[in-house]
């Protein structure tokens, strides 16, 4: 990132000060807003998204050290520095102890100013860099490599979270467990570089049918899970129908390979036991994934109790 790049709130409300400042870091490119108050420095924040706050201590309506205490409870991190009349050590160590990047003392030398912003700046580019690496790591914790789609570890912490929240609040949701039938002849017809870009296309299908707030997971192999939030056995049952036929009528071709495939699905619904968590909700949908293949695949089962009782739906 270029001095363009940045943005540089400045919160000052004494005139003469601020005029200096605007002007020094105005010298150097940077984008730049300022604030007379702690309180609109703060709105400014939300609305102008800087990169570093430079600012007073001593301000009407609230210090900067009241700012920064509020900057350091939000999840996005805000360089500040302090630049202030106010030199004593314990307020220099106490604001420094909240959080505050840098405290430099009026009056400043501009060049050491800009020094100063200059390394902060490259502070908040390293630590944006770092919190932008560990999402990407968190990222690929969570889901599959080859399908983009959730694994089953944090599946499970998600389903449990939406069954807490159906009770308090109401509402169900349904889980709907699916696997590709006679998978095995793609690898044994083809090869597994083939399987894989069938599996990465599934992915692709999967994505494509739910809604953004449903959830989906590989849950291993051929098999993939998806949560549907706010759903009951209807609703469930309707995308399962539409994931079934969109499969069938799918040529997955990579080159040369292609081939025509289906699915069995299994449905179950949270309203099914008040007392339900993920797993059991996991286990309903698989007995009932057990019974479409039974009956001859190709088709959906709705789990309603025992496995006599199922509802099923084929081609």
């Amino acid at each position: 990132m270029t001095a363009k790049d940045k943005r540089i709130l400045v919160v000052e409300d004494d005139p003469n000060s601020l005029q200096i400042l605007l002007e020094a870091l105005g010298g150097e490119g940077y984008q730049l807003e300022s604030a007379t108050s702690a309180a609109e420095g703060l709105a400014l924040v939300k609305k102008f998204k800087p990169h570093l706050v430079v600012s007073d201590h001593d301000m009407p309506g609230g210090t900067g050290l009241d700012m920064l205490q509020t900057l350091r409870q939000q999840k996005n991190y805000v360089t500040l520095i302090f630049v202030s009349g106010r030199g004593d050590v314990g307020l220099v160590a106490k604001a420094l102890r909240a959080g505050a990047d840098d405290y430099i003392r009026k009056p400043f030398r501009v060049e050491e100013l800009l020094a100063r912003v200059e390394c902060s700046l490259r502070n908040n580019e390293a630590r944006r860099d770092l919190l932008e690496a560990n999402q990407r790591l968190q990222e690929m914790v969570d889901r599959d490599y080859l399908t983009g789609l959730l694994n089953m570890r944090s599946l499970y912490e998600r389903i449990d979270l939406e069954l807490k929240r159906h009770r308090r609040f109401g509402g169900e949701c349904s889980c709907v467990m699916i696997d590709m039938d006679h998978f095995k002849r793609v690898n044994d017809s083809f090869d597994h570089l083939f399987g894989s870009f069938v599996l990465k296309e599934m992915g692709k299908i999967i994505q494509d049918t739910i809604r953004d707030t449903d959830l989906a997971a590989r849950y291993g192999g051929d098999e993939f899970l998806l949560v549907l939030v706010e759903t009951g056995p209807e609703g469930a049952e309707v995308l399962a129908e539409r994931l079934r036929q969109k499969v069938a009528d799918r040529l997955f071709v990579d080159g040369k390979d292609q081939i025509q495939l289906t699915v069995s699905i299994g449905l179950a619904s949270s309203s099914l036991d008040p007392s339900m968590d993920a797993r059991k909700l996991v286990r309903f949908a698989d007995h009932a994934l057990y019974e479409s293949k039974a009956k001859g695949r190709n088709c959906w089962t709705s789990y309603v109790g025992p496995l006599t009782d199922q509802k099923t739906k084929s081609e």
